[in-house]
């Protein structure tokens, strides 16, 4: 597999500091570990002279303390968040990504999560304005997806949350989720409401009803 990938005589210096930058670039943009043949095969060079310039990247960024580390993983290499600062990754996506959802967002996303699957159009009805707008962006942020098809009439097409929901929220699954009834208020605080915000009618005047006797 070397020889496939090797160059004429050692590869410079120059040629090392391109390919190291390179590997950075490569790994960067992709979504999925890159194996080292992956790497050989766009830098033009021998497979060990990668594994080494790989092996050698992720040494530098544990040497600099840096926030960020290279692993390899499931066959290839892959940038991610270092380990020890897992807390502070963890408590950014479970408040900084969901703080930013806008009101409209996470009501549309709190109906989806008690009662999906469900239409956009229940979602609708249940929040008293169209969702189609945040609905788009919930499916965007990847917090809800297309899960069934409504059996009966038109076929609608029903939404759900997805593992990033769940992931986010820390939760294993959506019947984790708090109770309703949590959030709801008892019956003894809406009877003293209701007794609170009832308007008393003014009594009547003795003439007034006086006069609706004769």
């Amino acid at each position: 597999m070397d020889e496939e990938f090797a160059t004429v005589g050692p590869p410079s210096l120059e040629t090392l500091a391109l390919a190291s930058r390179a590997v950075e670039a490569i790994v960067m943009v992709s979504t999925d570990p890159v194996p080292d043949v992956v790497l050989a095969q766009v830098t033009e060079l021998p497979v060990l002279t990668i594994r080494a310039i790989c092996e050698e990247l992720a040494a530098g960024y544990e040497d600099q303390n840096r926030g960020f580390e290279l692993k390899e993983i499931a066959g290839g290499w892959r940038y991610q968040s270092h380990g020890e600062l897992a807390e502070y990754v963890e408590r950014y996506v479970r408040e900084g990504q969901v703080a930013r959802l806008s009101g409209a967002a996470l009501e549309t996303l709190a109906i989806i999560a008690y009662k999906q699957p469900i239409s956009r159009a229940q979602a609708s009805a249940i929040r008293g304005v169209n969702v189609d707008g945040v609905l788009r962006t919930l499916e965007q942020r990847g917090y809800v997806e297309e899960v069934a098809r409504d059996p009966g009439p038109g076929q609608a097409i029903l939404f759900g949350t997805t593992t990033m929901f769940l992931e986010r929220l820390g939760l294993a699954s959506t019947k984790d989720l708090p109770p309703l009834g949590e959030f709801v208020p008892s019956a003894a605080m809406v009877e003293a409401l209701e007794d609170t915000l009832r308007v008393e009618e003014p009594p009547l005047s003795e003439d007034r009803s006086s006069d609706g006797n004769t």
